[in-house]
């Protein structure tokens, strides 16, 4: 029986060569918060757990895939986003979001320019009747575009192409601001002033409290979506919901913020980690070298267009930064290059410019793969 047992062992090993299986969801979780707790223990919290959890799935100590990956982005990252939001103000947020706004539409020139671009040197036309649908649909990842019907073999090579360019243009970019200094603390209301005042300790019940608040904000908006049948739409949703209560009871949810920010802090270092887990580089190279040369052009004109006009027309670098992020990773990673750079004020900006860039996402990439790029 024992040598069955160990057959078996070998098998699953052969089948999923890594050192943590992906059922093994201990192994899992463990390496995730090591990974995070090692990122927090550094220097550039975000930089080190994005290069520790891309190294650590390249070289075969975590999977590429796995359950306790779709934990973290189905139900710990929105809990995230909305633990950042505490400190939200309606004012403050339409300030801010014009010019990232703006900032953004120029990402999205960029991204059409770099795609044209990368299309005519590139030879992706090996790929016969796909070869404009599979630019139009990495263009459209970078907006949040969907697939146009390509064949099912292509699309894996481009989501795997797509995973490794993320998380080397997320490093990229954390690299990029490396010398943007964060912004000063916030002001907090009397009662997290008192709390600080005795001790700088915040009370366990703060943290349940913020925890608390933020889970039935995210139940409201996955209840109003349901209930509204639109697909996709809590973010939206709970985003909405969360600036509306931090702007009508701002004494409340300031006390609550930072309990709400310590424990988005960790948290986020596990969702770069995990962002950056599913960029397998072996899969590229046997599946898509072609892709990947492709949208390494395309990304390559994409951040020389927005950061070279950005200057030209005097934007903020930081604004230039994250206009770049939200326009490739959307929402949740814009938000999460905010809360890790200290740059607080930008961080319901930064999601809601990521939620526009998911809205226009899927027209994009589709009308100008049919209008442009399949007639060249």
């Amino acid at each position: 029986m024992e040598r069955f047992i160990g057959m078996d062992t070998v098998m699953a090993w052969l089948l999923n060569p890594t050192l943590v299986s992906p059922q093994d969801h201990w192994g899992i979780w463990t390496a995730l918060f090591a990974t995070g707790a090692f990122g927090l223990f550094m220097v550039s919290a975000a930089l080190v757990s994005t290069l520790v959890g891309l190294g650590a799935s390249n070289v075969g100590i975590v999977p590429c895939e796995a359950p306790a990956y779709s934990v973290v982005m189905e139900f710990l990252l929105p809990l995230t986003v909305r633990l950042l939001l505490f400190r939200a103000d309606k004012r403050q947020v339409i300030r801010s979001t014009g010019t990232l706004l703006l900032a953004f539409l120029l990402g999205s020139v960029a991204t059409m320019v770099g795609t044209i671009v990368a299309f005519l040197l590139v030879p992706v036309k090996s790929l016969g009747q796909d070869s404009w649908k599979i630019a139009a649909v990495v263009m459209g990842s970078y907006t949040g575009g969907e697939s146009l019907g390509v064949s099912p073999s292509v699309l894996a090579a481009g989501v795997a192409v797509d995973n490794v360019i993320c998380a080397a243009l997320f490093v990229l970019l954390f690299l990029l601001a490396s010398t943007i200094p964060p912004e000063p603390p916030a002001s907090t209301t009397a009662a997290t002033n008192e709390e600080s005042s005795s001790g700088n300790k915040l009370p366990p019940l703060q943290h349940a409290s913020a925890l608390a608040a933020a889970f039935i904000v995210c139940k409201s908006g996955a209840w109003i979506t349901k209930l509204s049948g639109f697909k996709g739409g809590h973010i939206p949703a709970i985003t909405v919901i969360v600036i509306i209560l931090a702007t009508l009871l701002p004494k409340h949810f300031g006390y609550l913020a930072p309990a709400g920010e310590n424990i988005a802090m960790v948290l986020m270092q596990v969702f770069f980690a995990v962002v950056v887990a599913s960029g397998s580089i072996w899969n590229v190279i046997t599946m898509a070298p072609n892709i990947f040369i492709f949208a390494f052009v395309q990304v390559a004109v994409l951040l020389a267009v927005i950061l070279g006009f950005g200057k030209l027309f005097c934007l903020d670098l930081k604004l230039l930064l994250l206009a770049s992020n939200a326009s490739i990773g959307g929402p949740t990673t814009a938000c999460g290059m905010v809360m890790a750079k200290g740059w607080s004020s930008l961080v319901a900006s930064g999601v809601l410019t990521g939620i526009f860039r998911v809205s226009i996402a899927t027209f994009l990439g589709i009308d100008f793969g049919m209008l442009v790029l399949r007639h060249l």
